[in-house]
């Protein structure tokens, strides 16, 4: 993997690979143990019960720390990039990073208070996580087209970009059909009152998670 994956890349491969491992396997151990109905629940019902509690604490404040450690080097790499280039501001860098770090609190936050035990703690986490990443992805992506065609590929801009109206666009629409929702709990079953908002809501929370993996995943060839 090493010699695949020069430089720093092995970071961000790995936050890739372990976050995608993180959702998946908690999702499989929660419908196995009937926890959760397998049509899109919310990624935290997946999380909330034990044994499928643990594995979601443990691998995503595991996560968290990937996120940090790789937002820290994206950070210093334009850093290194300004010195000749100077396309950003050195604080706006900076605010970017910090704005990430906030992100990677609110998911060390969901991962330790679970849903149905600390439900307003787990909340606020979950929408410091969320709203925190998707700034972060959009600025990121601004800075590319700033460092374009130097340091980024119009195409690579493009893809980061994309990711980041998607995912923000799925922000918004999570909340507003999460907040009709009367009710907390994590078995859902179609029919039931406010079912529908809850599968929407769902599908937009995976397109936010999902569309921050990816974003990552652009990361890969920059950290070469």
């Amino acid at each position: 993997m090493l010699c695949c994956m020069p430089g720093v890349a092995v970071v961000p491969a790995l936050l890739v690979a372990w976050s995608s491992a993180a959702f998946i396997i908690s999702y499989v151990i929660a419908v196995l143990a009937g926890h959760v109905e397998p049509l899109v629940p919310y990624i935290s019902d997946t999380g909330t019960k034990p044994p499928e509690s643990g594995v979601f604490g443990f691998m995503i404040n595991i996560s968290a720390l990937l996120a940090a450690v790789t937002m820290y080097i994206r950070y210093l790499l334009i850093e290194k990039q300004n010195e000749s280039s100077r396309f950003v501001r050195s604080s706006c860098n900076v605010f970017t990073l910090y704005i990430g770090l906030m992100g990677c609190t609110g998911m060390g936050i969901v991962a330790t208070f679970q849903e149905l035990a600390v439900p307003s703690v787990h909340d606020i986490g979950a929408l410091v996580a969320f709203g925190s990443g998707v700034v972060y992805i959009t600025l990121q992506s601004i800075i590319s087209y700033k460092s374009c065609p130097q340091w980024n590929t119009h195409f690579v801009c493009h893809i980061r970009m994309a990711l980041s109206v998607i995912s923000c666009i799925a922000f918004i629409t999570m909340i507003v059909f999460a907040s009709k929702i009367s009710m907390t709990k994590i078995d859902w079953t179609p029919g039931e009152k406010d079912y529908t908002y809850h599968f929407l809501s769902a599908i937009c929370e995976w397109t936010v998670a999902f569309g921050f993996i990816f974003f990552f995943l652009t990361y890969i060839r920059d950290f070469q």
